[in-house]
């Protein structure tokens, strides 16, 4: 079973606590939740990096410099 350090800050004593089976289920949610967050984050720096490049890509296309492309797109 998980534990947590309960820490009272007046007295400055610590104990050391088993998690209840609904503290539990709230960690293991909230992990799920965290991983989803951060697949989604990849996912969309991922788009937006590919985006980038093709709009680079279609700039260039059109007779652009990489000078005047990063000028224009900052």
């Amino acid at each position: 079973m998980t534990q947590k350090l309960i820490v009272n800050c007046t007295t400055g004593e610590q104990s050391v606590v088993d998690l209840t089976a609904e503290e539990e289920t709230a960690r293991a949610a909230a992990q799920v939740e965290a991983e989803a967050q951060r697949e989604a984050d990849e996912a969309a720096e991922t788009k937006r990096a590919a985006d980038k490049a093709s709009g680079d890509a279609k700039l260039a296309e059109l007779g652009l410099s990489a000078d005047e492309i990063a000028a224009l797109v900052g």
